[in-house]
């Protein structure tokens, strides 16, 4: 086996709890809202929300990957139903997402997330691949990072293969001395294996392999193991 150079990482749910994230995040800005545009609460509660979003996605289908854009136009959309001018209803758009966007970035990383970075951006080229709109430099991971890729910029989300392909591109390496890390067992280790990379799966729940999801090359149930699981993975080409 060729040797390893480069380590790439799933974002959300991997380094971070997402779910906590998001709802922090949907709460501050409705609070902006309810001070700004007040039918939006009473007209736009979540689920009518998601209606709204689906519709625009329908009509709009180049915005499913763009989450960014994709909730900024679903915000404008809701202030301009509840009656407000265009041009006022873009500007609040913009400035609801950008106070989500800015708390959407106050994570709070998993226990051992940082370190297993720092160890292994002594040794390997590192990378960020997300389905989400997480900007790393924003969480001034750049130190770790190298590179990163979203759904958003190369126009389709994990599983498909374009974020690797765009990974690979960038290195130049081969597949076979990629490692994949990730909490998904479609997204990320499905559709890593499809195109002959390691993968390991973080497992931080302890849940079973779907039944059709590719096995990982290796699996950790806690973040700190990381490291460990690539030492265990480059070995094996020795």
């Amino acid at each position: 086996m060729p040797e390893l150079k480069v380590i790439t990482f799933d974002l959300d749910n991997t380094l971070w709890d997402v779910d906590r994230v998001i709802i922090n995040a949907e709460q501050r800005m409705r609070t902006w809202l309810l001070a700004h545009v007040p039918a939006f609460h009473e007209r736009f509660p979540p689920e009518t929300i998601f209606e709204l979003r689906t519709e625009i996605v329908n009509r709009q289908p180049h915005l499913k990957h763009d989450l960014s854009r994709l909730r900024e136009e679903v915000l404008y959309q809701a202030i301009s139903r509840c009656g407000y001018p265009e041009a006022l209803a873009r500007e609040y758009a913009h400035q609801a997402f950008q106070l989500f966007f800015e708390a959407r970035h106050e994570v709070e990383f998993f226990e051992g997330a940082l370190e297993s970075l720092a160890i292994l951006a002594k040794h390997y080229v590192l990378g960020a691949l997300t389905n989400g709109n997480a900007d790393f430099t924003k969480l001034k991971l750049d130190g770790y990072f190298s590179f990163g890729y979203s759904a958003a910029s190369v126009g389709a989300g994990k599983p498909a293969p374009d974020m690797f392909h765009a990974a690979l591109e960038h290195t130049g390496a081969k597949p076979e001395q990629v490692v994949h890390v990730g909490d998904h067992p479609v997204d990320d280790i499905q559709g890593a294996s499809q195109l002959g990379m390691h993968t390991i799966w973080v497992n931080l729940s302890g849940e079973a392999l779907p039944p059709g999801t590719p096995k990982p090359s290796d699996e950790v149930a806690r973040v700190h193991d990381i490291p460990t699981a690539v030492s265990r993975i480059a070995g094996r080409g020795r």
